[in-house]
């Protein structure tokens, strides 16, 4: 049991280091623009509600710090 826990948490670190940083904020701007591009088509149809837009604004809400955040750290850096 034990050895079954100590592979997979093994497999998940290597999964994750594989990753960087500058592709997880293009993923993060990629998922930002998806979610305002489903809010702006959702908005005029018959499946909208307060509950939907709720949900999408705190999906969208963080999405949008960290792309301020992205902005202002690309902008430091050319400066």
């Amino acid at each position: 049991m034990l050895s079954s826990v100590v592979s997979s948490s093994a497999g998940i670190i290597s999964a994750t280091s594989t990753i960087s940083a500058p592709q997880l904020g293009t993923l993060g701007v990629v998922t930002l623009i998806v979610l305002l591009s489903l809010k702006e088509i959702l908005s005029a149809s018959v499946l909208w509600s307060k509950k939907l837009a709720c949900s999408l604004d705190t999906s969208i809400v963080p999405l949008l710090i960290a792309f301020f955040a992205i902005v202002v750290f690309k902008v430091a850096e050319i400066i």
